[in-house]
């Protein structure tokens, strides 16, 4: 049996997001949190097929559109990427709309205006068109907030690292210069996700973050390296690393999300305040702080990250029972 996947291929400043639009499995119609649990459950080989070797790659990003179960949102999403199915993505959010909008996939109740249903709550989202073209989103994310400040963790074969662990969407380990981490500069991608690996093996050992309102969203599995922008067109700079091996090509959304909650916990971002943050390629998101919230104890923000995507092509993928790699591949 061969199954067809139609796919708009697109990137969000720089970094691959793949949206599925046929071919998807059919879910029963619940919250889009308990589809994604069913999805892991049943139908995970369609995210391996998809975005491992040799169909995608080791930074692959995409999603799958559902109706909306919630009355107040336009669609769900359920966000499939190499490392699982996250619970949001930022990026990949940028990308999804601008395809869904210019390729007519999508046509939201009111011009400019989106709302998303994603595992990890209502995600709104605003557009901006030139004609048929959408030329920048800017999406508000759910509460973000900084769990963990200045956890020591001795990491193998480098030393003793500090780091805050802060929430945008997922969990980051957000890593600032140090005595034993001079930043960025003479890092190349490979060393960074070596020593991100480390530290995420090591974080392991002494942390498990798990989210006040939703005990299904747990773990440090992303990172993000800080350090001083090199361009005057932007405040910061940052690494994501997730997945396995993976660095964000984009500056990251919820990264950015996460690096302004952090800065806002530790009083160095206040509301309203705009923080914009620089790729590894030198692409940028405008951030903003939109307002104070609660996250269960915490005390939380809601962020807004701003960027654009373009669309590379349509792509027709097979994926043949016959194929011994119909559900593809990872080289570690």
């Amino acid at each position: 049996m061969r199954r067809s996947f139609f796919c708009i291929d697109a990137h969000t400043c720089g970094n691959p997001v793949r949206l599925v639009a046929g071919g998807g499995p059919i879910l029963p119609h619940l919250a889009i949190a308990e589809r994604r649990d069913i999805f892991v459950a049943k139908h995970d080989w369609v995210r391996q097929a998809l975005m491992f070797e040799p169909r995608g790659h080791d930074i692959m990003s995409g999603a799958i559109l559902y109706p909306a179960y919630r009355e107040d949102c336009d669609i769900a999403v359920l966000f499939i990427e190499v490392s699982g199915c996250l619970p949001m993505c930022g990026a990949g959010t940028i990308g999804l709309v601008t395809a869904a909008i210019e390729e007519g996939l999508l046509v939201p109740r009111v011009e400019g205006c989106v709302s998303l249903e994603t595992p990890a709550g209502k995600v709104d989202v605003t557009y901006e068109k030139t004609g048929d073209a959408v030329t920048s989103v800017r999406m508000y994310n759910v509460p973000s907030y900084l769990h963990a400040s200045d956890i020591e963790v001795d990491v193998p074969n480098h030393g003793r690292l500090t780091v805050d662990i802060a929430y945008g969407g997922n969990f980051y380990a957000v890593i600032e210069p140090q005595s034993s981490w001079s930043g960025l500069d003479g890092m190349n991608a490979g060393e960074i996700v070596d020593l991100s690996v480390r530290l995420q093996d090591a974080l392991a050992e002494i942390c498990d973050p798990v989210h006040p309102e939703n005990s299904s969203i747990r773990g440090v599995h992303h990172a993000i390296w800080c350090d001083q922008s090199t361009s005057p067109n932007a405040d910061g700079r940052g690494a994501v690393f997730y997945g396995d091996k993976a660095i964000d090509r984009s500056p990251g959304g919820t990264g950015t999300s996460a690096r302004m909650a952090q800065l806002h916990g530790k009083g160095r971002l206040p509301i309203g305040k705009i923080f914009r943050q620089e790729s590894l390629i030198g692409t940028v998101f405008e951030g903003r702080l939109e307002e104070q919230v609660e996250v269960g104890p915490f005390r939380g923000v809601r962020p807004s990250v701003s960027g654009w995507a373009r669309i590379i092509g349509h792509n027709t993928i097979f994926v043949d029972d016959r194929d011994p790699l119909k559900h593809g591949f990872q080289i570690r």
